[in-house]
């Protein structure tokens, strides 16, 4: 569902952007930074703020990493709490990056240049919805205990899927884990923040009936895995290493992605940046194939991504298996931050700070009232949804379908995806041409 998806364009958009990794000739080049050194861009906000949003969500990852370490050398209720804080806290800020996915940029790009430099690690950081019963036991439909899985394998460990590859789980580090994760198929996760997120909650929904609730009880209830199967159960050390090497490649998958965006070039460190810039000789990119990617990927984002696999699916299906943070119950934190991030772009503002010119100052006043009266609508639902989630019962029962936040959530997925398609008028008053299947994941799920 949230896979690495490649950003499907027109064919007219597609000229645009080089298949050899959107790289531009170096005569391009040349005409793009005389023109970003004159003035601030549009471009240039748009990578301070991806710049400032990485480094705060690689800090919190760092915080994470290093509340997992504290409970890992002392398993206790206190340590194992400040884990699970430290994994919400990191969400807020990593929740807004996702709007730099599907841009052809350092997070995702599937081929070219920035592909072979940074490794499209989105897969490795975020996949979801994963098959927890990979990683660990589960509570199946007669009330037992699931095994097979990554935690009890002491050998050879082969993951369900076609083309699955064997991988030695005798002992478990940041490589191994990188080896099985989508090994075999995309719910085959066995890294990012919701392998960590399994690991510290454990299961949070009743796989025999979804309305039955006899797993985790109560609206406002998460998963409940015992504090036992981090001391006294026969493989509470795996779960520990499994946690502090998941919490460990998180760090290093960050710090590869944040150091994309740093200003100045050192190797691959402040290359894409550069790129973006047109300031990385036959790596730049012109000010259109930029502008275009960007864009059209935040168009795909919020139409496709947010609107469509995080919200519709979970609510339409109805399943709460398809929530984005199904095991912490933290979804609601997920649909605020990611559209957070959206904004952020679009106003040029991250964390209540203005980062120089945004695509919102180019609209005509008559566009900017209409964006702002759209925005006001989806804010409106957001903040409903978020703090029903807050006081009286979390998302996995907002989607239920005799709850009247139901509603409100259908509407909020139609109005996102309205919001998605005016991207085009926005790209449209910078110059670039878009159209509908520009700003829509052609492989998006049909619900």
């Amino acid at each position: 569902m949230t896979k690495t998806r490649l950003l499907t364009l027109s064919a007219s958009v597609a000229a645009v952007l080089s298949l050899s990794g959107c790289t531009a000739s170096s005569q391009s080049h040349n005409v793009a930074a005389s023109a970003y050194e004159k003035s601030p861009t549009i471009l240039q906000t748009y990578a301070d703020i991806a710049l400032a949003n990485y480094t705060d969500a690689l800090n919190d990852a760092k915080e994470l990493q290093n509340a997992i370490a504290s409970f890992a050398a002392d398993p206790t209720q206190q340590n194992f709490d400040n884990a699970k804080a430290a994994w919400l806290t990191s969400r807020e800020s990593y929740g807004q990056t996702e709007i730099f996915r599907l841009s052809n940029g350092p997070i995702d790009a599937e081929e070219g240049w920035v592909a072979q430099t940074y490794g499209a690690l989105e897969g490795q950081i975020n996949a979801w919805p994963l098959d927890e019963n990979m990683i660990d036991y589960t509570v199946d439909a007669r009330g037992n205990k699931t095994s097979g899985n990554i935690i009890d394998t002491k050998g050879d460990f082969t993951p369900v899927g076609e083309d699955a590859q064997t991988v030695d789980v005798s002992s478990i580090d940041a490589a191994v884990l990188t080896a099985l994760n989508e090994n075999g198929g995309e719910a085959n996760v066995a890294t990012g923040y919701h392998a960590v997120e399994f690991l510290l909650w454990g299961q949070d929904q009743d796989y025999s009936n979804f309305l039955k609730d006899e797993i985790t009880h109560g609206a406002l209830q998460a998963g409940q895995r015992p504090l036992s199967d981090f001391t006294t159960d026969a493989d509470a050390q795996r779960r520990l290493h499994y946690l502090k090497a998941a919490a460990d490649k998180i760090v290093n998958d960050l710090q590869t992605v944040q150091s994309a965006w740093v200003k100045d070039v050192e190797g691959s460190k402040g290359l894409y940046r550069a790129a973006l810039l047109g300031q990385a000789g036959d790596k730049s990119l012109s000010k259109e194939q930029a502008l275009t990617q960007i864009f059209a990927g935040m168009g795909v984002f919020v139409k496709s991504e947010l609107a469509n696999e995080r919200i519709a699916v979970a609510v339409l299906t109805p399943s709460e298996e398809d929530e984005h943070s199904c095991f912490s119950d933290n979804t609601h934190r997920d649909i605020v931050t990611n559209y957070q991030g959206f904004k952020n772009i679009l106003m040029g503002t991250y964390n209540g700070r203005s980062f120089g010119k945004a695509p919102f100052d180019t609209l005509s006043a008559k566009q900017q009232k209409r964006l702002v009266a759209m925005m006001d609508s989806i804010e409106k639902k957001i903040a409903s949804i978020n703090a029903t989630a807050q006081t009286s019962r979390h998302f996995d029962y907002q989607i239920k379908p005799n709850d009247p936040q139901a509603r409100v959530i259908r509407n909020l997925k139609n109005e996102l995806r309205r919001l998605g398609d005016e991207m085009i008028g926005v790209a449209q008053a910078n110059g670039i041409d878009l159209n509908v299947n520009d700003v829509t994941d052609a492989e998006e799920t049909k619900v």
